[in-house]
């Protein structure tokens, strides 16, 4: 796709913005279809490019909600920290996953709250994405974005890579998941996310690869106005210094 054409398809969604209270509200009227009710396809078929033999990786999950990607990578011994907003969210991922946890306070973020399961392995910040920080959370070894960088606003998206980035160990392998269709016919979320819109914000301080590229088109993309819809997987690595 060219430049040209990438920027006039991203015109008909760049101005599209959903507050923090509108996911939230997705959350209590239980519009979740974003939820998966399994291990994501793609993250089984790559994560040995993420792990690369690695032991105990320290996993982020932006915008993490339910996802039971969080149990099924702690399972194997890593340890998973996540963000949500939707504390109706969170408590339903501990419950659906049947683990006990303790809540607490973050003096660093004000108002915001850390849910941690009693084993240690998963973490999951109550707040806005934005006030997160390595100072908070550390930095990871892995980072699983399935849901995140489709679903900020388009406006906000250096914002969202220059914190991902911020996040990143020098050995970090980071997977992010992008959709692409028509976005004349659907005003999302999830957003149309190219290739170019990729490199853009990441391109300065990541190595960008594209893993794979599949039809994901499903029947409720129907309803969505949609004819076609393709499903990226890239492996985003920190440019050596």
């Amino acid at each position: 796709m060219s430049a040209q054409a990438n920027r006039e398809e991203m015109s008909a969604q760049e101005n599209r913005v959903m507050a923090l209270s509108e996911w939230e509200d997705r959350w209590q009227a239980g519009k979740t279809g974003f939820h998966r009710s399994e291990v994501h396809n793609l993250l089984e078929s790559n994560l040995d490019k993420v792990v690369c033999g690695r032991n105990e990786v320290r996993f982020f999950f932006p915008l993490c909600g339910k996802a039971i990607d969080m149990k099924w990578l702690a399972d194997m011994g890593h340890t998973v920290v996540g963000v949500e907003i939707s504390e109706k969210g969170i408590k339903q991922f501990f419950a659906e996953q049947n683990l006990a946890f303790n809540e607490e306070p973050v003096p660093a973020i004000p108002g915001a709250k850390v849910f941690k399961s009693t084993d240690g392995t998963i973490s999951i910040y109550q707040c806005d994405l934005y006030k997160f920080s390595s100072t908070v959370g550390g930095k990871f070894g892995g980072i699983w974005d399935r849901g995140a960088l489709v679903a900020i606003n388009p406006c906000d998206r250096q914002k969202y890579a220059t914190l991902l980035m911020s996040l990143m160990n020098n050995d970090c392998r980071y997977l992010v998941d992008t959709l692409e269709y028509n976005p004349e016919l659907y005003k999302g979320p999830p957003f149309f996310v190219s290739e170019e819109d990729v490199k853009n914000v990441f391109g300065g301080g990541c190595d960008i690869e594209l893993l794979e590229s599949v039809d994901a088109f499903e029947k409720k993309h129907k309803s969505w106005g949609l004819d076609s819809l393709t499903e990226k997987m890239y492996l985003l690595t920190p440019k050596a210094q």
